[in-house]
């Protein structure tokens, strides 16, 4: 026996070219989207039934009188564009300052303490509204995590700046004299080595303890971005408090160990 022959009112041509047609049209932003649905035989045109306004009846209307296919759907909420939390990325505190991103954690990502007070809000590398300071401790420590909004997404990469990423695995502490990299939104990706633990370090605004020393260099803006070391360099160590010298002569760089973070605020580490 063959299969049923089912007649439809539209043809897939008649319906892609109304699809097309109101793709010339400008929706106001009540009307989330519009799609052939070749299950119902229709061209589905979906409206925010929260927002539903006079702008959104008129493009209905305008949607209809160009094909009786079109049909109307309410829906609950609005798309909004997602964007990745990645460590060594940029991101802005307030109107000004610019700081790096250290690790994705669930819901957010930690950085530097001395970036932002807590209470301070953040955009993204693309300056998209990200999130706000829920802790942050400088001097005496120089951590603080930021909470990002729905927009962003945590995700296990720290980036190489080489259209790369590395897939953060774990939290493994490197021992002294372990090979290690870091990344920032000024320098990008540069090693060295881990040359001390539990350091002091007697900055302008006052001292921070308990810091691991290294030769990688850094320069401002690198503020609170990802140190890396281990296989692949999966195992995430910290983020970059301060230091001295630069990258075009060499230096000394200092990071705030990760896991003292993770364990003072009770912040999951993002991992692939």
């Amino acid at each position: 026996m063959g299969a049923d022959v089912k007649v439809v009112p539209y043809s897939q041509r008649r319906l892609t070219g109304t699809k097309t047609a109101l793709d010339t049209l400008s929706a106001p932003v009540s009307v989330t989207g519009w799609r052939v649905d070749d299950a119902s035989n229709t061209v589905v045109v979906e409206i925010n039934r929260h927002a539903r306004d006079a702008a959104a009846d008129r493009f209905v209307a305008t949607a209809k009188a160009i094909s009786p296919a079109v049909r109307v759907v309410e829906v609950d909420e609005s798309p909004t564009p997602l964007y990745d939390t990645r460590g060594g990325d940029a991101y802005y505190i307030g109107s000004g300052s610019r700081c790096s991103v250290g690790f994705a954690v669930t819901g957010g990502f930690v950085t530097a303490g001395h970036c932002g007070r807590t209470g301070a809000t953040t955009t993204g590398h693309n300056r998209v509204s990200q999130g706000t300071f829920r802790g942050s401790s400088f001097p005496g420590n120089d951590y603080a995590w930021v909470a990002t909004n729905a927009n962003w997404t945590s995700r296990p990469w720290v980036n190489r700046h080489n259209g790369t990423n590395v897939t953060v695995r774990g939290n493994t502490e490197a021992a002294v004299g372990a090979s290690i990299c870091r990344s920032g939104s000024t320098t990008g990706w540069r090693c060295g080595t881990v040359q001390g633990k539990n350091q002091t370090v007697n900055y302008p605004q006052g001292s921070v303890s308990g810091l691991t020393r290294t030769t990688a260099c850094a320069e401002p803006g690198d503020s609170g971005g990802s140190w890396v070391a281990g296989s692949g360099f999966g195992q995430a160590q910290g983020v970059t408090s301060g230091g001295s010298g630069n990258c075009s002569s060499g230096g000394t760089t200092y990071f705030q160990p990760l896991n003292e973070i993770l364990s003072v605020y009770g912040l999951r580490l993002t991992t692939g």
